[in-house]
This record gives C-alpha cells, structure tokens and sequence, in this order.
C-alpha cells in the first residue's frame, strides 16, 4: 500500500513512521510512505506557501497555488488507471472523527494521499479543487495535520497483510466488533501477590474465549459504553450484557 502525505515538514512524517513495526513493513515493500514538502511547489522566492487572509482575521492561511501544484506532482507518481479514484485526505477538526471502521474502508485502497494544513487552514479553493474526503483525530485543535496522519497511516496500516508479525493480531484488538480488547498477561503467574487468572492457565480454548469475550463486555461497558449500541453479540452475550447493567441499576 501506498501512503503520500503532503506537507510542510514532510521530515517530521518520515522520522515518525519509518520506525518499529511500520518502518519495518516499508523495509520489506510491504508499505511505501512518500513525504511531499508543499514548499517545493511554491513559486515564491522565498519558498513562502502563507498569506494574509481576505477579510481580515488572525492568522495566516495557506496558499491554494503550491497545495493544488503539490497534488498534481502526487497523484503523477500513481499509475494512470488508480490516480482518479485515489482518495485525497484533508486532516480538520471539521472532518469526521476517524475510527477503526474507517481505517478497515482505507486499508482496501493502494494509494492514499493526506493534506496536512497549518496555520489557520488551507484556501477554500484548494479545498474543492484537490480534496475528496476529511478525517479528524479528534474534537481537539492540534497545530498541524502530520500527527493525525501519521496515526492513520498506522492504523490502517496494521490492516494490511503482512505488516504484523502475527497475523490475528489486528483481527482481535480493541473495537473488533465494537468491543475493548480483553486484559492481557504474561510471566510471572504471580506478580507481588496479583495472579493471573486462572481460567487463562487452564489450557481450556472454549471457557478462555468465553472469559475473553465476557472482559471484552465488561470493559466496554465501563470506558465506552457508547460502542455498545453497536456490537456484535450473540444471543448469550447480550444476557450477560444486561445481567451486568441490572448489577449496575442494583440498590
């Protein structure tokens, strides 16, 4: 899979995600992960990409020259047949809030490109001329759009076969089927007088998955109940799940 992501510290991305499991993935051709300076496609002398914004206001907004200018050279490094349909990313806190059911949509595609704005955004025009879709990290205003891609490009790219080094390891995390990830443990069985729970060292796959799928419940129901709405239960599990709420509802 195929990630650009246009910017104006394109060294910040790159620093960032050719380490550990994603820098690994790229050594192996698994990912490819291109950094385009947006000051590079500026015709100004002094490589400036700002301007004062029509209408007065605080700020600076980037120029819609070298943002449409930097797309045109990045969708000229996609194959011909892939470059009209290849999604164009606006990181915004305008867009809507990135999940893991979007990253499961992007991870189909081969090519992605994400627009990192500063400042106080991006000329409208830009806007409609290059972009298909926008993406938020979050109800927070961050100064750059390179964070928020970069954790998009690593979630989407755990998605892609190959990049873990276990292969059911992106099947089975946090918000499979809407559910928080059970609670994890390892060596020592007996930590200061913490034990691992037995039924993990039983040796017993069905009562273990259960245990598991039961934790999952329970965890969402106290940190993210809102996920809840839309899990995917079965018969059993949706018993366990209001057995746990009349708890709750419980004098």
């Amino acid at each position: 899979m195929n990630f650009y992501v246009m910017t104006l510290f394109p060294a910040m991305v790159a620093e960032g995600l050719n380490t550990s499991i994603i820098g690994r993935a790229v050594e192996k051709g698994l990912l490819s992960i291109t950094a385009v300076d947006i000051r590079d496609f500026s015709e100004d002398k002094h490589k400036r990409v700002d301007d004062y914004p029509y209408g007065g206001g605080a700020g600076m907004v980037m120029a819609p020259g070298p943002v449409v200018r930097a797309c045109e050279h990045v969708k000229g490094l996609i194959p011909a047949e892939r470059r009209e349909r290849t999604r164009v990313i606006y990181l915004t806190p305008q867009g809507k809030v990135f999940n893991q059911k979007k990253a499961e949509e992007w991870a189909k595609e081969e090519d992605l490109i994400f627009l990192c704005g500063h400042y106080e955004g991006i000329d409208e025009r830009a806007l409609e001329l290059v972009v298909t879709e926008t993406a938020s990290a979050g109800d927070y205003v961050l100064t750059g759009g390179e964070l928020p891609a970069m954790l998009m490009i690593d979630a989407v790219s755990r998605l892609i076969p190959g990049v873990l080094n276990n292969e059911v390891s992106a099947e089975f995390e946090s918000f499979q089927d809407n559910l928080l990830e059970y609670p994890q443990y390892t060596r020592p069985e007996d930590y200061n007088g913490h034990r691992v729970p037995e039924v993990l060292l039983s040796g017993h796959h069905a009562n273990i998955e259960r245990w598991r799928r039961e934790q999952s419940i329970r965890r969402t129901l106290k940190m993210r109940p809102d996920l809840l709405a839309h899990a995917a239960l079965s018969e059993k599990e949706r018993q366990f799940l209001q057995t746990l709420l009349q708890r709750e509802t419980e004098p």
